[in-house]
This record gives structure tokens, sequence and C-alpha cells, in this order.
């Protein structure tokens, strides 16, 4: 996975049932939330269990207008993987996503 392209799903705690099942890796798909109260670039993870998370913020402002605009055209897919136990023993972070196919925005 890219470096720059290794970018966080948050969140997930919420959604914990979901992350059970996973395998090490998988695909997600990305749906954008324009109407989100809380983050007007959230974009919301689904992996095969359902919804993991939110794409970080960090990661969600730069490529939201990429990703937009690709789901506008069709179901918007990326690889993902899960988290090795050093990061979710610490509740930090359960998955992460490739994005290196969709440009940071200048």
């Amino acid at each position: 996975m890219n470096a720059a392209a290794h970018i966080a799903v948050v969140g997930s705690l919420a959604w914990k049932e979901h992350l059970g099942g996973l395998p090490p890796a998988f695909e997600v798909t990305l749906v954008p939330e324009p109407e989100n109260r809380y983050f007007r670039h959230a974009i919301a993870v689904y992996g095969p269990t359902g919804k993991v998370g939110y794409i970080a913020p960090e990661g969600a402002r730069s490529r939201y207008d990429a990703i937009k605009a690709a789901a506008d055209a069709g179901a918007v897919t990326c690889p993902a993987r899960r988290a090795g136990a050093d990061r979710t023993e610490q509740g930090a972070i359960e998955v992460y996503l490739d994005l290196s196919g969709f440009p940071i925005a200048e």
C-alpha cells in the first residue's frame, strides 16, 4: 500500500460488530455524504459486512471532489486492509484504505 495513500478509517468503534468478520485484505465501497451535519467532506466506508467507519478527515477533505465525482458516475471501490494488532489494541485504527486511485486536490 502506497504510504501517501495509506489512509485510516475512523469511527470504527461505532460499527465494531462489522469489523469482526473482515479478512486481512478486502474491498470497500466509498459513499460520500454531502448532507453529513458533522463534516461536509464525509465519506462513509462500507466493507463486505456493512459500514466500518469514515475516511479520516485529512484524507477525505483532499480527495472528496474526486471520490464524489466517481460516485456520481457509479459505485466507488478501493482496496482495504485490517490494521495490525499494535494499532487495534490501542483502539485507534482498525482499517486502512489504499486511495492511490484518487488524486489529491491542490
